[in-house]
This record gives C-alpha cells, structure tokens and sequence, in this order.
C-alpha cells in the first residue's frame, strides 16, 4: 500500500493534513511575528 496514493486519494487525510499544515503555518507566522514586535518596541 502506498502511502502517498493513499494521502492523494483519501479527501478525509487530504483535508485533515492540509488543515493541520495551514493552522501549524499560522501559528509559526503569529509566533515571529509577536517575537518580531516585542523586540522592536520602545
């Protein structure tokens, strides 16, 4: 069984990866930028 057919062709592990990869990129985006912020404040 391979498993990338298998991710490709599941619309249930599509969907549930690619929403756990877009909340994981939120997350480290908000994360630089509050690090980002705190350390140019005045």
């Amino acid at each position: 069984m391979n498993l990338w057919q298998e991710f490709i062709n599941d619309p249930v592990i599509f969907i549930s990866f690619t929403g756990l990869a877009l909340v994981i990129g939120l997350c480290l985006f908000y994360a630089g930028y509050f690090l980002y912020k705190t350390s140019h404040a005045e």
